[in-house]
């Protein structure tokens, strides 16, 4: 059968912008592409797993009758992202190259333009759905017309007259329009019935049919509900008429004009490369590319065979190799090695890259060495598989890696100091690298080198899927190729390498991040290489042990909830626990469901309900006992390296907006420490046979920052005269000694402490502190009463953002903030916040990153043994040998608290035991 999709425009952009608020796409003009990106996803997703044959996407045009009729209409919407309003003409033109048409009809809204069409479709026996997440187009449904609305959380419901009678209860979805004009539309602005809700709603439908018999016949209703509806008549037609989608709008369906075509690829491919939308470039435009296209052939991914490759090339702006002029060699003895370095040495710069088997550095053998000293002149030097051979081959370059009077430039090159090290080499000297001088500079997007070579330099590089295939079972490693197939592409690395090196360094001096860059970042990269080479040791005796204890426990749990719940179901399906909890034993008179009619079971609700039922609690610790097994106990052992025996976390520097640093392969920053058997994980990490584990971190370094930046008074003088600060907070704000504080109030106070510096909201605090609104308002302004300078502050940090598009850290690292000034509250809210924060995060990031950089240079200085394993936000671990206990607390110590010199102390807590658990 025929398929017609109508598309409701503005409903999917706003949807897609919002989706991503918290984590925008910015590429690297500056421009906020969530909308866009959203947008031309789902309509590739319903393209490509739909097929249908026909499609059209509706926009509002102007303004509409219903703001002639109502001029409150939508009156109180907030003025639309500038972002959005960005996207908008782009997302058209996206369509136009589709050859999608674009619906719209001046005077009337998208959902009266599809209404119109849905129907006309329908009637001719097309099977129409209306893409689009509004419930109002459940009035529209018909036989042939249908809903085809997005899930939260992916996927979409089919929305039909059946599903639409059991969701309100109502006999036809055309009472849909009946349902709103009671109920009332906040988002749209029209009042309907005050105090009346939805099952209210269809329950007067049920009885009256539609409003219009309802207000004819108000004689049949009681008390209050007669008064409600009696004084509401107005109001009642009045959100009939807004609610009502046209279906009459003077327009033509022509099927044959919304026949889905062929999109003009080459339009598309141009669009996609100006908003540098690569991945879905590829999934759109190379649906047909059955192989990788081999080095020997034209260089770009988005042609359709080779031939077309050229002119695709010159059409993108990209340079490439087979574009410009370059002089690349393989060396492939060692006699040319040696020649090679001798040159080497009378340089004062070199641009490196390694060649490897493996992403991992542990596993990884060394296929080749890459230099450049000169743009577009690079050479690859071939490395045997043969250990003895290929040490060999390193040790001519030694003395040029170890030259300290040689600038090191490297992308990532953190990889290759850990590569080069395993092979002897400690790369000495300063280095420079590419891609930390790129996050410093613009730390919201992108930093690997294709994206920057397409981006500051307009050169697209040979990619490694080229040479080795698409990752997967097939993928071929670098060792499995001929030297004279891989030269040129690992060559290249270390050219664009150096390129990029000489467009970043001004950019530093520009953006004011030298000493960022210089004196943090860079030092901070052997620290981190250190680290991960050394990994960390875990007791597996102990996570089996605790396996075994938290799998009996679980047993237990899941006998006891089916006692509770008189029946045997799965526990781990939200499904069949919310059909329990709601359905049978309906401990919530009005429980909250998803779309779909699912109840929902997430933690934030059962917590709520936690005094209702010892069964709540039971599922609560069975998920929690679960989580932890699945995600650490059971999953740790198998990430122990066979050849060290250790655990080798990758630290991320350039990951985190704020500056922090990350770890994946385990990611150790999440281990959880609030709850006892959370706790019980921390036991399993232990330090080297036959020494200590020793953990120090800072005490509450984010109020001592906050401190420091407000230079408020009280705040001050409670740090620097050593009280409790939560304590002192409460004492303030209360009215107190603060001998005379309870422990309710020291909690209190300390979640007010850490939620209002980073902007919470009222209704934010009163949720987290389960506290009513009123309270938690009385709460910020005590704080505020106590600390002024506090909230002076934190305007101040607004304004200078505003003035400057974007926060700043004691050191200067920037975030960002483009919607600062937007006239939108939500989104100004967010960049608002962050304004707030961004300083106090990102000056804790750079305060234990010079504190990591001096414990490391100490210890080398002294000679210490001893190691520093891990880095947990603001926590340092080390595995201590015993007779080196006090001298590695007193530096510790030492370099910590001495960091940066606050106008408050910085103070660290330190601890000792046989284990993480025992030590912190």
């Amino acid at each position: 059968m025929e398929k017609l999709f109508l598309l409701d425009a503005y409903a999917l952009i706003f949807r897609s912008y919002y989706a991503l608020i918290r984590n925008p796409r910015i590429n690297s003009k500056g421009l906020n592409t969530s909308a866009i990106l959203g947008f031309v996803n789902t309509l590739n997703e319903i393209i490509t797993k739909e097929n249908p044959t026909y499609l059209g996407v509706a926009f509002d045009h102007g303004k509409t009758f219903r703001h002639e009729a109502f001029p409150q209409y939508k009156a109180q919407r907030e003025e639309t992202p500038e972002d959005i309003t960005r996207s908008v003409p782009i997302i058209k033109d996206i369509l136009s190259a589709f050859n999608i048409p674009i619906l719209q009809v001046d005077g009337y809204e998208a959902d009266d333009v599809i209404g119109t069409l849905a129907l006309k479709s329908g009637k001719a026996g097309v099977e129409t759905y209306m893409l689009t997440p509004d419930k109002d187009y459940g009035q529209l449904i018909r036989s042939n017309v249908f809903m085809y609305r997005p899930r939260h959380g992916g996927g979409y419901d089919i929305i039909g007259e059946k599903e639409v009678q059991e969701k309100y209860g109502i006999p036809t979805p055309h009472q849909v329009i009946d349902l709103l004009a009671l109920m009332g539309d906040s988002a749209d602005n029209f009042p309907g019935c005050p105090g009346v809700g939805e099952k209210t709603a269809a329950k007067l439908i049920n009885e009256f049919g539609s409003t219009e018999e309802l207000i004819a016949h108000t004689d049949r209703l009681k008390g209050k509900m007669r008064e409600k509806v009696e004084s509401a008549i107005e109001d009642i037609k009045m959100s009939k008429f807004l609610a009502t989608i046209k279906i009459d709008v003077p327009t033509e369906l022509n099927l044959e004009e919304l026949k889905l075509q062929n999109p003009d690829e080459e339009k598309l491919r141009s669009i996609f490369n100006e908003l540098e939308f690569k991945s879905l470039a590829n999934k759109i435009l190379n649906k047909n590319e059955q192989k990788p296209i081999s080095v020997n052939q034209e260089l770009d991914l988005f042609a359709e065979n080779p031939s077309e490759s050229k002119e695709t090339f010159e059409n993108q702006n990209f340079e490439s190799l087979k574009t410009i002029a370059h002089e690349y060699k393989l060396i492939d003895n060692q006699d040319d090695a040696k020649r090679l370095c001798e040159f080497f040495r009378t340089k004062y710069i070199l641009s490196l890259d390694t060649e490897t088997t493996s992403t991992n550095t542990i596993d990884a053998e060394l296929v080749g060495l890459c230099f450049s000293v000169e743009e577009k002149k690079a050479f690859y030097v071939a490395i045997p598989s043969n250990r003895k051979e290929a040490l060999e081959y390193v040790n001519i370059f030694k003395s040029v890696y170890e030259d300290e009077n040689i600038l090191k430039i490297g992308q990532n090159i953190k990889y290759d100091y850990e590569v080069l090290k395993k092979y002897g080499v400690t790369l000495q000297g300063k280095i420079f690298d590419t891609m930390l001088a790129h996050y410093v500079i613009q730390p919201e997007i992108h930093h690997n080198m294709d994206f920057m070579a397409e981006t500051l330099l307009g050169y697209k590089t040979i990619h490694i899927e080229e040479l080795i295939g698409e990752k997967g079972k097939n993928q071929k490693s670098m060792r499995d190729l001929d030297p004279k197939d891989v030269y040129e592409y690992a060559a290249e690395d270390a050219d664009i390498t150096l390129q990029l090196r000489n467009v970043l360094e001004p950019q530093l001096k520009e953006n004011n991040v030298e000493d960022l860059f210089w004196n943090i970042e860079m030092p901070l990269i052997r620290v981190l290489a250190d680290m991960e080479l050394n990994g960390v040791c875990l007791d597996t005796e102990a996570l089996k042990e605790t396996s075994e204890i938290f799998t009996n426990r679980m047993k237990q749990l899941e006998q006891t909830i089916y006692e509770e719940a008189g029946e045997t179901f799965n526990i781990s399906s939200p499904k069949q626990v919310g059909d329990i909890l709601f359905g049978k034993m309906h401990i919530l008179e009005k429980p909250k469901k998803t779309k779909t009619g699912q109840y929902v079971t997430s933690e934030e609700v059962l917590q709520s309900l936690k005094g209702k039922s010892p069964i709540i609690e039971d599922i609560l610790n069975y998920r929690g006992l679960k989580k932890l097994l699945g995600t650490y106990i059971d999953a740790l052992p198998k990430l122990i390296n066979k050849r060290t025996g250790h655990i080798h976390t990758s630290f991320n520097q350039a990951l985190t907006a704020t500056g922090r640093l990350s770890s994946s392969d385990p990611n150790l920053q999440n281990i959880p420490v609030r709850s006892e058997d959370g706790k019980e994980i921390r036991k399993c990490f232990i330090p080297e046979p036959g020494c200590l584990f020793f953990s120090a971190d800072y005490s509450q370094i984010e109020l001592r920052i906050m401190a420091h930046l407000s230079k408020d008074k009280n705040m001050t003088e409670a740090f620097r005269e050593g009280f409790d600060i939560h304590a002192a907070t409460a004492a303030k704000i209360w009215h107190k000694d603060v001998n005379e504080v309870s422990p309710e109030e020291r909690k209190k106070a300390k979640q007010a402490n850490f939620g209002i510096i980073y902007g919470i909201t009222t209704y934010g605090l009163a949720q987290r502190m389960n506290i009513d609104n009123h309270e938690a308002r009385e709460l910020i302004d005590g704080y505020f009463k106590t600390f002024p300078m506090v909230k002076e502050y934190m305007e101040k940090a607004k304004e200078v953002a505003r003035a400057k598009g974007y926060a700043e850290t004691i050191f200067g690292r920037r975030r960002y903030l483009p919607d600062i000034n937007s006239k939108n509250g939500t989104v100004r809210g967010f960049a608002e916040r962050n304004a707030i924060n961004a300083p106090i995060q990102g000056s804790e990031a750079d305060i234990i990153k010079i504190a990591m950089i001096r414990i490391w240079k100490r210890f080398k200085k002294e000679n210490i043994r001893s190691k520093m394993i891990l880095q947990v936000h603001d926590e340092l671990n080390f595995s201590v040998y015993p007779d080196e206990k006090r001298i590695v607390e007193k530096i510790v110590l030492e370099e910590m608290q001495g960091a940066y010199n606050l106008n408050v102390p910085l103070i660290a807590d330190a601890g000792w035991g046989k284990n993480w658990l025992e030590a912190h």
